[in-house]
């Protein structure tokens, strides 16, 4: 690999880092995004010099949320 190539998927990282990071920084401003990982159905376990959280409901959601996104891109992508 020669450092041309090197640099452009470097230069790609960097872009969809920066993309993804302002996404995150949008979607923080949005309040319904803001009760995720407080939802009924979220395991929190603690005790004294312990804590364990599991967001099982909102993982669901979000993974519900992201595969109908993708195929909805792909179907646009595929005509």
């Amino acid at each position: 690999m020669d450092l041309n190539t090197l640099g452009r998927i470097i230069l790609l990282f960097g872009i969809a880092l920066a993309v993804v990071g302002g996404l995150l920084m949008v979607f923080g401003r949005v309040p319904v995004l803001k009760h995720l990982g407080h939802l009924p159905g979220d395991i929190r376990v603690e005790r004294e010099g312990f804590s364990c959280f599991f967001p099982l409901v909102s993982m669901l959601i979000i993974s519900i949320l992201l595969s109908l996104a993708l195929n909805i891109i792909l179907r646009l992508l595929n005509r």
